[in-house]
């Protein structure tokens, strides 16, 4: 599978996809709650795990950013942990997994590779994604390189499926929602971020930092309180790393990314997400379901980028139909 990087063509996954040989769900063994651990890389990155909940499947959850880390979805997405086992992980150059000091190992085929590494590492068979943010850029490239291994995938708040002007535009919706007295301390408190020595402080920094950044992605400021996710929680150089470094490189190395000619042939049930007052784009966000066939888009009213936090009560009972409406082989 290849995707338009400015004017060359790269290929994402080399030989891999070919090497799949999903199982029945049923016939998979679940990893047990609570366990944290590493997956090894073949390129010896080493990728931080932790699983939550129990049931006859398994989901893999995928955070945002690029360089934000599992603590960002892993509080509000625990209401899956009901009725699946769900494998959350931290991205190579975010959180507890390696900071590659190396940053050509920051790029979009390596985290490919990595999703792969952890099917692998966990003996999973056919299996669905649950991505939020950036990560469904992520999650629809893999399905590009692996459409046996795919069950279905879940995408909140989705970047879209191409570059366009959506960084533009989503930048100017949220501009509007931070006024100039609020950006000085964000931009104050991403200099202390910056810190290559934190100290304990710099995790009050991080948290001044989102204070303000999460104003313009939720449509109710005073709804920050129902996030159950703390997005200081992890290492504190590995939030630095994700915040400075992986985000900027993460980002370049999908270039002038448009997935839509391949998402035409991609036969995996998909349902994006997405709330009505969120600074990125409906109408680009909706090329995911307009491209990929039998896909669904949710539009959430009263939310912004956190539609499963912001309105659990219409979010999470579609989500469940939509899982128990995935195939079981």
């Amino acid at each position: 599978m290849t995707i338009r990087r400015g004017a060359r063509w790269f290929l994402v996954v080399t030989g891999l996809a070919a090497a799949v040989e999903p199982s029945p769900v049923e016939a998979q063994r679940a990893p047990a709650p609570g366990v944290e651990g590493y997956v090894v890389t073949t390129d010896s990155v080493r990728l931080f795990f932790r699983v939550a909940g129990r049931g006859p499947d398994t989901l893999v959850a995928i955070h945002g950013g690029p360089g934000v880390d599992l603590e960002s979805i892993y509080g509000d997405f625990l209401p899956l942990a009901d009725r699946h086992a769900v494998i959350f992980y931290d991205q190579r150059g975010a959180g507890r997994s390696t900071l590659p000091s190396d940053t050509l190992k920051l790029t979009a085929e390596r985290q490919v590779a990595d999703l792969e590494a952890v099917r692998r590492h966990f003996g999973l068979g056919r299996f669905a994604l649950v991505a939020h943010s950036y990560g469904p850029l992520l999650a629809g490239s893999y399905a590009l390189a692996h459409p046996d291994a795919v069950r279905g995938m879940v995408f909140f708040g989705p970047v879209p499926p191409w570059r366009g002007d959506f960084r533009e535009r989503t930048a100017a919706a949220m501009r509007t929602r931070v006024d100039s007295v609020d950006g000085a301390r964000m931009a104050e408190a991403m200099r202390h971020l910056a810190d290559p020595d934190p100290a304990e402080d710099t995790r009050q920094a991080c948290r001044d930092f989102w204070a303000i950044a999460l104003k313009s992605r939720l449509a109710d400021p005073a709804s920050a309180s129902r996030l159950k996710s703390d997005l200081c929680a992890s290492d504190l150089t590995g939030i630095r790393y994700g915040l400075t470094v992986t985000g900027r490189v993460v980002m370049t190395s999908h270039g002038d990314w448009d997935l839509r000619p391949a998402l035409r042939q991609l036969r995996v049930p998909l349902l994006v997400v997405h709330g009505e007052a969120e600074a990125i784009p409906m109408d680009m966000v909706a090329e995911w379901a307009s491209t990929v066939p039998g896909a669904r888009l949710l539009r959430v009213p009263g939310a912004a980028h956190f539609p499963y936090s912001e309105r659990p009560d219409l979010v999470w009972p579609e989500v469940e139909r939509f899982l128990a409406g995935l195939p079981r082989k």
